[in-house]
Parts: structure tokens; C-alpha cells; sequence
């Protein structure tokens, strides 16, 4: 099924604040809500308004932001937890159950009967107080689908606005998210939403089975910050969108991503990884010599993302042993410095010898092309 739409469901201020890491200071929710709204991002989840008397006050700030993002809180079933989300001011609830034998078994002990009384009372309630209301099953992928199709039609029949897929603790393959979202979308009308843990590295890949299956919402949150492993990276899934269609990501201010993503690693004390989607020191660097001459020729040979689509450039690294004369060519006419295609071919194969012997920087490179120029290189060293 071709993607159409996806709308981005943005969980640093809910699943983010489950990271170890993160202890946010209500100024910070704020900044970090307004970077996502200025990112374009088309939800921002915030923590329930029942976990502690702050996390309230926190919903309640945020909520009156005036931000264009809507504005969601994530609760248990519950009718007393419902009634206090949706007196904060938010536009939407999302609410879960655990509907997984081990849940229901180790954790709320309720049967699926049960389980769907409880959805259907606290559905009901949000609707009519005209909050968009999400049902999600926790740990779907270890549930039965059976049950999971009672609970889930059931909700529908109310008008839910979404039903939520959870990869709890990252179980699922592509495979499985495809089918069991193909399943459900045969069986209910709502907007599906897909949440997926990457315990196993598949957050990204069954965020895109989900949407090709026919999913329209995906959680994720910046950096992919979370309980354990995290969930499924804002910047890997625009990645991946990216490449399929820009269309689909147009609507996000692309060159916004990298600041974002630094200010969310500063306040969780993280470093960004250097082989991180898009924003990674070596995300868009190049060091083979063929890779370097072909990216010079046509970055597309190379780069199924254009860099300048999100503020960013590219980097020849020209300083090795596996530098090719392409390379040292073009670094040659930055430096408006005129040679023959025979003379940097042999400067190339001096810093090539070089760099078998030691380390050297571009620094290096650029005082042996001069040398080349005035004849101050001692060619045989």
C-alpha cells in the first residue's frame, strides 16, 4: 500500500522523560515543546497528568503554549486518570491497557471482557468532552489477535479517532508489524498508530511496515530517547521517509533537525553518535578514493540524502592513505592553487607514502600542495 500520509506523534516529553537520563525542569518541557513545534512536528505527548503533581502543572504550561502542534497526554484506562487529563487543556488523550497474557497475568490481572468495559467507558468519556482520543493495547505483538480484534472493533464502533499498535518491548519484525496492521486496518475504521520499541534495531524498519501496511500515525521521539532502548528516532524516520518521498516530509523545517537533536542530547547529557541519521559527524563524509571522485562527479552516487536539504554539507576526507588524486584536486582548486593533472597525481602518491608513515591532517595536505607550487618539497622524503 503506497504511503499517502504520516503524521508524526512526538514523544520526548512522554516516552523521552522514561530515559534514564532525562530529569527535565519545567523550562526545559517548554523549550523542548517549543523546538518541536518550530521543527513542525504535528503532536507533542506529554507525560500523564497523574504521574506526579508536576507533571500536571507541566501538561496544564504547555497546553496553553498556543503551539501549532497538537497538544496530547498519554494515560492508563482509567476514568479518574482520563478526567484529569482532559482538564488540562489538551487536545487529545492517548489511553493504554495491557492486553499481552503477560500483563494481564503480572501486571493489572484484568480479562479481555474487562479490559473492553473499561475502554469503552473511558473512550466515551474523552469524546464527549471533544478531545481526540487514541485506544492503544500495550505489548501487542505477545498479545493474541484475537482479543486484540475484539478490543480494537469494539473502541471503533465509538468513532475512535486512533487505535494504537505497541511494540512494547521491541519483539516485532517488519513482517509481523505488516500483517498485523494489514489485519486490523481491514477491521476498523480509525486512523492507526504504530509505537515501536528498538530493542532488537527494527524500530525504524516496522515504523515503515506499519505505514506501508496502512498506518497513518508514528510515535517517536528525538534522538530515539526512552525506556531502554528507546523507540523509533525522529531523525531516522524522516530519513526514511525522505528517501521514499520528500513529499512526505516537506512539511518539516528539515535544517531545524540538528539543533534540535543537540539540544535534547545536552539536556539528557548524551552525545550525539557519530553515525547518527543524518546529523552524525561521518553522516555525510567520504573517504575512498572512488567514492570520492564519484560524490565530486555526482554526490547522488553516493548520498541518498542530499545534506543541504537539512543545513548541512558534505566532507571529502582527502588526509589518508586511501585518498585518490580526484580528491586532491578539488581540494587544490579550493585553494586556488593551479597544478597539472600529472603534478597532483604525484603529490598524491607523496601524501598517500606520507600517511603510510603517520597520522596527517588537512593541514598537512594543503602545506604539501603549496610545496608542490614553489618546489619547497623535498619530493624524495
Amino acid at each position: 500500500m503506497p504511503i499517502e500520509k504520516v503524521y508524526i506523534i512526538e514523544s520526548t516529553l512522554r516516552e523521552g522523560e522514561q530515559f534514564v537520563g532525562a530529569n527535565y525542569t519545567p523550562d526545559e518541557k517548554v523549550e523542548i515543546a517549543r523546538a518541536l513545534d518550530e521543527f513542525g512536528v504535528d503532536y507533542i505527548e506529554l507525560t500523564s497528568p497523574s504521574a506526579s503533581p508536576q507533571s500536571e502543572a507541566d501538561v496544564r504550561r504547555i497546553a496553553r503554549l498556543g503551539l501549532r502542534a497538537k497538544i496530547l497526554t498519554h494515560t492508563r484506562c482509567r476514568l479518574d486518570d482520563a478526567k484529569r487529563a482532559v482538564d488540562t487543556g489538551v487536545d487529545g488523550v492517548d489511553v493504554l491497557f495491557g492486553t499481552s497474557s503477560y500483563l494481564r497475568r503480572f501486571s493489572h490481572g484484568k480479562e479481555i471482557p474487562e479490559i473492553i468495559d473499561a475502554a469503552l467507558e473511558v473512550v466515551s468519556y474523552i469524546k464527549s468532552q471533544g478531545c481526540e482520543v487514541r485506544f492503544s493495547s500495550e505489548d501487542s505483538f505477545r498479545s493474541d489477535p484475537e482479543d486484540l480484534l475484539k478490543v480494537y472493533t469494539a473502541v471503533d464502533q465509538l468513532g475512535i479517532n486512533r487505535v494504537g499498535l505497541a511494540d512494547t518491548v521491541g519483539v516485532a519484525t517488519p513482517r509481523q508489524v505488516y500483517e498485523q496492521v494489514r489485519l486490523l486496518r481491514q477491521h476498523v475504521r480509525a486512523d492507526i498508530e504504530f509505537h515501536g520499541h528498538n530493542d532488537t534495531g527494527c524500530a525504524i524498519a516496522n515504523s515503515l511496515a506499519a505505514l506501508e501496511a496502512g498506518a497513518t500515525h508514528v510515535d517517536t521521539s528525538v534522538l530515539g530517547i526512552g525506556e531502554r532502548n528507546g523507540i523509533t528516532p525522529l531523525g531516522g524516520l524522516i530519513a526514511r521517509l525522505y528517501t521514499l518521498d520528500r513529499s512526505l516530509v516537506s512539511k518539516y523545517n528539515l535544517p531545524l533537525l540538528r539543533d534540535l537533536e543537540n539540544l535534547v542530547a545536552d539536556i539528557v547529557g548524551i552525545d550525539i553518535p557519530f553515525n547518527n541519521y543524518i546529523t552524525g559527524i561521518t553522516a555525510f563524509t567520504h573517504k575512498a578514493g572512488v567514492h570520492a571522485k564519484a560524490v565530486l562527479n555526482n554526490p547522488e552516487t553516493y548520498e541518498i540524502l542530499d545534506p543541504h536539504d537539512f543545513g548541512l554539507t558534505r566532507y571529502i576526507s582527502i588526509a589518508h592513505r586511501l585518498t585518490g588524486w580526484n580528491a586532491i584536486k578539488a581540494r587544490a582548486e579550493q585553494l586556488d592553487l593551479s597544478l597539472t593533472d600529472e603534478q597532483l597525481k604525484e603529490a598524491t602518491a607523496h601524501i598517500k607514502a606520507l600517511a603510510d608513515q603517520k597520522p596527517l591532517a588537512l593541514e598537512d595536505v594543503d602545506a604539501i600542495l603549496r610545496g608542490w607550487i614553489t618546489g619547497s618539497i623535498d619530493r624524495a622524503e
